[in-house]
């Protein structure tokens, strides 16, 4: 079921990073992800801990060069393949585990996703208000929502999916729950989000988020979740993980029923072209 499309958009080289905050002075430096052509570093693989605040469990960017730099308050993350899966359904809502149309929920471990979106410009960085943040993901078994796969057959379902805005501090605040796998592809959650450019054309930010592969198999060890050991791509091996995944990695902080997680996003709104649509995204039916 590797159906997912290739990346869309670019990744900032560092060069084009450090530019980008030039006006802001020696003082503060932006790593940036880069390519497999690039010599730009990128972030480390956040792991799972406990005990510790979402703020503080945030990954952020490093380079050789922390020692004598400051780190900005933002960062420019790399943008990932829409996939086959994406269904613009306008579900304006927090809690995305129900089903809307007989309100049942869907099994898996509850978790807490709070993303956080900025705009960067040459000499700032601020919060982003009135931004629509979509999430959607396959449930503990590897089944989307709103779609005709080989595996499921789900159109006029809606569970899993949903979007929220933005409010004055670039907040928006998701319930759900940790995604289960299918074939092809390492645990992950879509996020996509929409607003205006500089010049007001539309502007999107398209990427996925992923889990440390240690949690993630104690995780899917346990029912609802299908047999973890059978799955056959992890992060270490996932064609778009490849692509700049550790800086979209997700750090989890314990709770008495799930986890938490909070992770910001950053925008560059002087590119309109970064969100190009990719294949997938294009022959999606009008919004319904």
């Amino acid at each position: 079921m590797d159906n997912d499309d290739i990346p869309v958009g670019r990744i900032l080289s560092r060069r084009e990073a450090l530019k980008l905050f030039s006006a802001v002075g020696a003082g503060m430096m932006l790593a940036a992800c880069g390519s497999q052509n690039s010599t730009a570093t990128t972030a480390p693989a956040a792991t799972a801990t406990t005990g510790t605040s979402a703020a503080t469990a945030i990954p952020t960017a490093t380079t050789a060069a922390t020692s004598i730099a400051s780190l900005p308050s933002c960062v420019v993350k790399p943008e990932m393949t829409v996939g086959p899966y994406f269904v613009d359904e306008q579900l304006n809502r927090s809690d995305i585990r129900s089903e809307p149309s007989d309100n049942s929920l869907r099994a898996g471990v509850p978790l807490t996703l709070n993303i956080n979106v900025s705009q960067i410009s040459s000499s700032a960085c601020t919060a982003l208000a009135g931004a629509m943040v979509d999430i959607w993901q396959c449930d503990a078994e590897g089944i989307y929502s709103g779609v005709t796969d080989a595996g499921f057959q789900t159109e006029g379902l809606k569970f899993l999916r949903g979007y929220q805005i933005t409010d004055s501090n670039g907040d928006a605040s998701f319930t759900t729950i940790f995604p289960g796998w299918y074939q092809g592809r390492t645990v992950h959650i879509h996020v996509k989000i929409r607003t205006t450019s500089n010049t007001n054309e539309a502007y999107e930010f398209t990427s996925q988020f992923y889990f440390d592969t240690a949690l993630t198999n104690e995780i899917l060890a346990n029912a609802p979740y299908k047999a973890g050991s059978q799955r056959d791509t992890t992060n270490e091996n996932d064609m778009h993980y490849a692509n700049g995944g550790e800086q979209m990695l997700l750090s989890l902080t314990k709770t008495n029923d799930g986890y938490t997680a909070g992770f910001p996003i950053a925008l560059d709104l002087s590119d309109a072209e970064t969100g190009q649509a990719d294949r997938f995204e294009q022959m999606q039916a009008p919004p319904r």
